[in-house]
């Protein structure tokens, strides 16, 4: 008897209750990543709390975040908030004389109409520091999108570019300062601007998206081979080397979760953004620099081999997860990238729950997982948006999946009803992308798979039903 596999992704929205981090812990990644920044969250004590649990730091290792805290004076229009903030930037400049402060909003200063964009560039003139505003607050959908928020904050504040084939070329701040020019080559070479040897001199291609050094290097490093070089990344390491954009630079996302900052990059600066899969496991990997290859008129060398490699590696893993299924909660926004890698990893995804979907941004990884599903022979997945946990719930004691990825609110209760769980937000901060982090995912996934079989193995099956 044959399996009839369904032709299109099903899209349902329930619109219902579901739980996920606040947006401000996106300061425990990006203070890492932005090196001479600085992120001062305007917001209440409860934020406070929040910040202290959620990143663990102790008080001697002076992180570069601080908290400017919202008190009655404030919420009540009693005290000067320019003031306040003016006495604390002018403090963070003496103790840390960063390159950038970054003024994280919360769901308080949104309540309170504070103006936060308004008096930003006043202060910036008089302490001499750039100040970034984003308003990374509770009332977005998922934690992952504060970091969306900051990025197409900064998109702002990177250099001008503009690309014209024959003419001089300049490279200007905001205020307009020229900080560097150059001239292309005239028309007859432009016919040769495809060509390996000189393409990576001629098309400026800027990532976008927040990964650790060694992650964003092998992914660079992977797009070399291919003859195409990155000219940025946003965030870059350092505030001061903020890429250039413009009219006619290409941009291509790493992460699902920005789509906000896309958007920026398109309509603001006028870049030309490559829709591609996303880099998350090897499937992945080699379609996101396919895609780029594509865009830039370059044919792939070894690409096909380099993923095979990775697949052949990854063999104990694969016989642990084939067959078995999963089902998605929604958290991070990162779920539809890593069902479309557990798919050709064997498994079966009864459902993919995420609490937002930008479908033109996603397109083109909504295509991949809907091909994934055809090659695998498996059935598509339905993709819930704003799922409601409790009929969540009610789904999962149905299908009884093997695996159910979710937050932290359901962990519990779920492996006490005997799922096993993981929590989704550990994909966030784990390093899943690229060719050679495909096991780390693999190694998150199977973690709990593996303490089960160890446990039955010992025979404590009591602890594992």
């Amino acid at each position: 008897m044959s399996i009839k596999i369904s032709e299109t992704l099903t899209f349902e929205c329930e619109t219902g209750n579901y739980h996920t981090f606040c947006p401000i812990s996106c300061v425990a990644w990006l203070y890492q990543k932005i090196e001479d920044s600085f992120f001062l969250v305007v917001g209440t004590k409860t934020c406070g709390y929040f910040l202290q649990n959620a990143l663990g730091v102790m008080i001697f290792a002076e992180p570069r975040y601080a908290m400017a805290e919202l008190e009655e004076g404030d919420i009540s229009a009693q005290l000067n908030d320019y003031r306040e903030l003016k006495r604390l930037c002018l403090q963070i400049k003496k103790d840390r004389n960063p390159s950038v402060i970054i003024w994280i909003g919360t769901c308080t200063t949104e309540i309170i109409k504070m103006d936060l964009e308004g008096m930003a560039p006043k202060l910036e003139n008089e302490i001499e520091i750039p100040i970034v505003v984003a308003r990374a607050n509770g009332l977005d959908y998922a934690f992952t999108q504060g970091e969306d928020t900051v990025l197409a904050a900064m998109a702002h504040r990177c250099p001008e570019q503009n690309l014209l084939i024959g003419k001089k070329q300049e490279i200007k701040d905001k205020k307009g300062k020229e900080l560097f020019s150059f001239r292309f080559p005239e028309t007859e070479e432009k016919k040769n601007i495809k060509s390996k040897n000189n393409l990576e001199d001629k098309i400026p291609l800027v990532l976008f998206g927040s990964l650790p050094s060694t992650v964003a290097s092998q992914l660079s490093l992977e797009l070399k081979r291919q003859s195409i070089h990155v000219s940025g990344w946003l965030p870059a390491q350092r505030y001061t080397d903020l890429p250039a954009l413009g009219n006619g630079i290409y941009v291509c996302g790493v992460n699902p979760f920005l789509s906000r900052t896309a958007t920026t990059l398109m309509r603001r600066r006028k870049c030309k953004l490559i829709g591609a899969p996303f880099p998350i496991g090897p499937d992945g990997t080699r379609a996101w620099i396919e895609e780029i290859c594509c865009v830039f008129g370059i044919e792939t060398q070894g690409l096909k081999e380099r993923e095979q490699q990775v697949w052949d590696s990854l063999g104990n893993y694969l016989n642990l997860v084939r067959g078995k299924s999963v089902f998605f909660m929604g958290d991070n926004l990162l779920e539809i990238s890593l069902a479309r890698f557990l798919i050709r990893c064997g498994m079966i995804v009864y459902e993919i729950g995420i609490p937002y979907m930008d479908k033109r941004y996603q397109a083109a990884e909504l295509k991949f997982l809907q091909n994934t599903c055809k090659k695998m022979c498996i059935p598509m997945p339905r993709i819930v948006e704003k799922p409601d946990n409790y009929n969540q719930i009610q789904r999962m004691r149905e299908l009884q999946p093997d695996l159910a990825i979710t937050g932290m609110a359901h962990a519990n209760p779920l492996e006490a009803r005997g799922i096993n769980t993981k929590w989704s937000v550990e994909f966030t901060f784990a390093q899943i992308h690229g060719f050679t982090n495909a096991k780390d995912v693999l190694e998150l996934v199977t973690r709990p798979l593996r303490r089960n079989n160890n446990l039955e193995n010992l025979g404590w099956t009591n602890l594992v039903k």
